[in-house]
């Protein structure tokens, strides 16, 4: 099959389409022909074995698994041993380590659920990492009730958009922070309040916000606590994913209980764990219209290292998919 891999680390030079073995669905897992794919941060972090710590997961010397991509949307093909909630034929979206810049990936189904029917293969490929992060940061560590001030930093972006969303479908009052020009997106996805960055820190309205979910990595966790009441939660739902040596971004969200200890705010670090009982739940809000995807910018296979480029440069609105 036609994918987009890899031999060595390094930047989206490394990557180049070719001839690859087709996958096999082994025990519990789904042979899914792939329609889209989403490009996230993770996918930098595997292409350039960046931060070096993530090379104890993604290979030492040289990438484990030579096909990049994570997220995919797509049509079964085939079914593994045990697979019973699956079947030819069925249109799904989910994740998968074996690389979904491909026409075909094999992908556990722990990781995998029905695609939501009003949404297209390349809205559906957006939404697997994405939004999972934005719901379990806002949802399940915050625990985000009706009428909390809300802020999201990054709020035009590919986890940020879907935050602002979650956050007004959990009943919060939300304030998105985001770039000059995107500010009429924000509000769009039901923002009540805008600050351009440029024109204003997060800070500007002093420490008022309940929770505020920082997805773009790049300011002080001491200036974050200054944003939020007493008590209140920084949720860390970013690293910056261009930081390099040893443990990169991941630096932020280790400082988190020094950091809450000092400032008197709870500062913390978001794994989220990709499940399927999460885009169950995602499923469930896209299809009663209260969450729907943002794409950006839409690449061909042959082009998705272009993709990676795109979203490298830190500026997107919305999401960045690759079709197959």
């Amino acid at each position: 099959m036609k994918a987009i891999a890899q031999s060595v680390y390094g930047s989206a030079d490394v990557l180049s389409l070719r001839e690859v073995p087709d996958p096999v669905a082994g025990a519990g897992e789904v042979l899914v022909q792939v329609r889209a794919a989403g490009v996230d941060p993770g996918v930098w972090v595997c292409m350039t074995g960046q931060p070096y710590a993530a090379r104890a997961a993604f290979g030492l010397t040289r990438p484990k698994v030579a096909v990049r991509g994570r997220a995919l949307a797509g049509v079964v093909v085939s079914v593994g041993a045990g697979v019973t909630a699956f079947q030819a034929g069925d249109e799904v979206y989910g994740t998968t380590a074996s690389g979904t810049y491909a026409e075909f990936a094999a992908v556990p189904v722990r990781f995998l659920a029905h695609k939501p029917a009003s949404l297209s293969f390349t809205q559906a490929a957006a939404v697997p990492i994405s939004a999972v992060t934005a719901v379990v940061g806002l949802r399940d560590v915050a625990k985000v009730v009706p009428g909390q001030r809300v802020m999201v930093i990054g709020a035009a972006g590919g986890v940020g958009a879907y935050a602002v969303q979650i956050a007004v479908a959990l009943g919060a009052v939300v304030t998105g922070v985001c770039g000059p020009g995107k500010d009429d997106l924000v509000r769009s996805l039901g923002a009540d309040d805008v600050i351009d960055y440029t024109s204003a820190e997060v800070d500007r309205d002093g420490a008022v916000y309940d929770v505020v979910l920082d997805t773009a990595g790049c300011r002080p966790l001491a200036l974050l606590c200054r944003a939020v009441v007493p008590r209140g939660l920084v949720v860390l739902a970013g690293g910056g994913h261009d930081a390099g040596g040893l443990l990169g971004g991941f630096t932020r969200a280790m400082r988190a209980p020094f950091v809450s200890l000092v400032a008197g705010r709870r500062v913390r670090g978001l794994i989220s764990g990709e499940r399927a009982e999460l885009l169950d739940d995602l499923t469930r809000l896209i299809e009663d219209g209260k969450v729907k995807p943002v794409i950006d910018r839409v690449y061909p296979l042959a082009e998705a290292p272009d993709a990676i480029r795109y979203l490298a440069q830190g500026h997107p609105a919305g999401k960045v998919v690759v079709t197959i």
